[in-house]
């Protein structure tokens, strides 16, 4: 949620990447993102930030349905995100059932897994934003979320901000399902059988 960006708002005077806290990315994904924040931006009234886009095959679970927001893209750059629910990994791909209607997924379409790239500009945004959402918000409602993706689809289609799409083949991993915990297990240890992180990485 943006509240929770907005929380560090003190802090951050760089640019800066937001992730999930449960969710494991890879190490590509994170060098992508770091090597667009330290280019430097066009200065030309457009707030610049980036994405790191899944490839949707790689952020399935074998346990049951999930959620993803698939990205629709244009030369690199992102022109909107559509929240796709109940998504099924299938024996020849994926697909979407939802009130009656299936529809394939193209597994190699990309997908945002909420790990944005970011700038102390866009805090400025953000707090306006947080603003007007409280203000908006009727009485009584405890539900209502200041979601980060909602703030940057509107930037975009105001033309106030350019979302770079960086795509990462890496393999996202996350518990959906108590049932995923074994498989993710597994999917660490090798990761460290292969000597991608160094054992007891963690104490």
């Amino acid at each position: 949620t943006g509240q929770a960006v907005l929380a560090a708002k003190a802090v951050l005077n760089e640019p800066f990447m937001v992730i999930n806290a449960d969710d494991y990315y890879g190490k590509e994904a994170y060098v992508k993102v770091h090597d667009y924040l330290i280019q430097e931006q066009p200065d030309d009234g457009i707030l610049h930030i980036c994405m790191a886009g899944f490839r949707l095959g790689n952020t399935l679970s074998d346990n049951g349905s999930v959620t993803r927001g698939v990205c629709h893209i244009e030369e690199g750059a992102l022109t909107g995100v559509t929240e796709t629910h109940n998504i099924f990994k299938t024996a020849d791909g994926a697909e979407a059932r939802n009130d009656d209607k299936v529809e394939k997924l193209d597994v190699k379409s990309l997908v945002s897994m909420n790990m944005w790239g970011l700038t102390p500009e866009f805090m400025e945004i953000l707090e306006k934003g947080f603003i007007e959402f409280l203000g908006g918000i009727k009485e009584g409602d405890i539900k209502k979320e200041y979601l980060l993706p909602e703030l940057i689809d509107q930037l975009i289609h105001s033309g106030k901000a350019a979302v770079d799409v960086l795509e990462t083949k890496d393999e996202w991993f996350g518990v959906t399902y108590q049932e995923d915990k074994a498989s993710v297990q597994a999917a660490f240890k090798k990761l460290t059988d292969d000597d991608v992180y160094p054992e007891g990485l963690y104490q």
